[in-house]
């Protein structure tokens, strides 16, 4: 049995694609293909596994501890029970695993813990994991998504010197991506970028299995909130000297972060999708943005969410070039 780990990233549309595997039930059974959602674990089956001490390969430094041999052995239960209903495959898609919006927020930095808690998860599937799959997102949206998440959960809105130290934070999704693959030997480690799929979860499905899937109903899940939402939940008093301005008006997406700060999260993330497209040091690899379904919608649903423009796609550029039935600008 193949065993799947889909590790999130949080803000990247990971509660929309596990919206879609519970809506595809039927299918999935069908295929042979078992699925673990947060609903699963998040009731109780990884509990303790991340709250034991653990040496070289994620084993437990102390065989003792109750906590972990519980945790270790729920996994295994769970696994047999799964092998011995007939599942080819087994999907666990729950973005916790990799770490928490919280603890980002806390360091200002991308999923700090992110090998340990990956090398424990490997000991605890028993070197069974045949493939681990990431989602990645532009520094930029993704730190405003993560920070207007904060907020809704009593996070207090960032200053100045919180965003200049989510900046200059030397860790990206590269070493994210080295940490995966340290912790996770002899997986295939898999990357794709939010821009291109975030809106079409039988994409990535459709890459995870290499097969042809269903197609699904694309919106987007858990959005961020915007302007209006956060004022009413930050209040007057909430909002710090510096980025009051930037809440106390208007609509939309909140914006954070100054234009050079923004310029410089953008600058990284390009870096990162060229060392990915580059081959990451054999370390990872990205996927492609072909999807295989087996059906089509007949109707386009109104609320259909798709690609994410880039965030620099805001002016006329190069598809603006053709200046027919165009009017001449005034002299």
């Amino acid at each position: 049995m193949d065993v799947i780990l889909h590790i999130g990233a949080h803000r990247t549309a990971t509660t929309t694609f596990q919206h879609y595997l519970r809506a595809q039930s039927d299918w999935l059974d069908r295929a042979d293909v078992g699925f673990w959602g947060p609903g699963r674990t998040r009731s109780g089956l990884f509990h303790g596994l991340h709250a034991a001490g653990y040496g070289a390969g994620g084993s437990p430094t102390d065989g003792s501890q109750p906590a972990c041999r519980r945790a270790m052995g729920r996994v295994a239960l769970n696994l047999a029970q799964a092998r011995d209903r007939g599942r080819a495959v087994l999907l666990v898609s729950d973005e916790n695993m990799a770490g928490s919006v919280r603890d980002n927020l806390r360091s200002g930095r991308l999923y700090p813990g992110i090998g340990a808690r990956l090398s424990r998860l490997h000991a605890a599937f028993g070197g069974q994991v045949s493939q681990v799959v990431l989602t990645i997102r532009s520094q930029d949206l993704y730190w405003t998504s993560a920070l207007a998440f904060g907020v809704t959960r009593g996070c207090r809105v960032p200053r100045t010197e919180d965003l200049d130290r989510i900046v200059t934070a030397a860790r990206s999704w590269r070493d994210v991506i080295a940490d995966v693959a340290c912790a996770m030997p002899g997986a295939r480690i898999r990357a794709l970028p939010f821009e291109a799929m975030g809106g079409r979860p039988e994409t990535l499905l459709s890459a995870m299995l290499g097969r042809a899937v269903p197609a699904g109903e694309r919106r987007h899940l858990n959005r961020a909130p915007d302007l209006a939402a956060l004022r009413e939940i930050a209040g007057a008093d909430g909002l710090p000297d510096g980025l009051s301005d930037g809440l106390s008006a208007g609509h939309g997406r909140w914006h954070p972060f100054d234009a050079h700060q923004a310029a410089a999260l953008r600058e990284t993330y390009q870096d990162d999708l060229f060392w990915l497209a580059a081959g990451a040091d054999g370390l990872a690899e990205p996927i492609s943005k072909t999807a295989n379904t087996t059906h089509s919608n007949t109707t386009k649903p109104t609320n259909e969410a798709g690609q994410t423009p880039p965030p620099t796609d805001m002016t006329r550029g190069r598809s603006h070039d053709s200046q027919q039935r165009r009017m001449a600008p005034p002299r």
